[in-house]
């Protein structure tokens, strides 16, 4: 894709964004599953429908840049999986095991957050304000997940990994 003015370069990251957010809706629930503190395991599950509504908002942001919603793949995010895959593959202890999956997952939110804060900057500069809209609120919701897994972290998995 040949990229001549900031709308362009807009539209290519948020294909790498959607990439992204389609691989998250599959990394997700392997990640609930490994998962032994049920706040964990929720907050996961809970991040996942979050996801899955990424998805569709970033299509709702095609229409209205005028593209048709096609990924272009994230190698970010593989690697952020891929290191995810390696947590829930270590012979960890169940304490441990959390501590790992939300460091993994805080690495993905860090990610998300650097990525629509930057295309949600981009659209306003462009003065698309619902695409500004849909991103913002994206962005939002990322800062969110990064907050509870941050709280869960301090009160209650780092606590239990450090007294095993």
């Amino acid at each position: 894709m040949k990229m001549q003015n900031l709308e362009d370069l807009l539209h290519d990251q948020v294909r790498d964004l959607y990439d992204a957010e389609k691989q998250l809706v599959k990394a997700l629930p392997k990640m609930a599953k490994a998962a032994s503190s049920p706040e964990l395991k929720k907050a996961f599950e809970d991040h996942l429908m979050q996801t899955q509504g990424h998805v569709t908002r970033l299509e709702e942001v095609f229409k209205h840049l005028n593209h048709s919603a096609k990924t272009k793949t994230c190698e970010a995010m593989k690697g952020l999986v891929a290191e995810g895959e390696e947590i829930i593959g270590a012979k960890a202890e169940p304490e441990v095991l959390d501590a790992g999956l939300i460091a993994a997952a805080q690495k993905v939110e860090h990610y998300e957050i650097a990525s629509y804060g930057t295309v949600s900057t981009w659209a306003d500069q462009l003065s698309l304000s619902e695409v500004k809209r849909l991103l913002g609120q994206t962005l939002q919701e990322e800062k969110q997940a990064d907050q509870l897994l941050t709280n869960l972290a301090e009160r209650q998995v780092n606590l239990q990994s450090a007294s095993r």
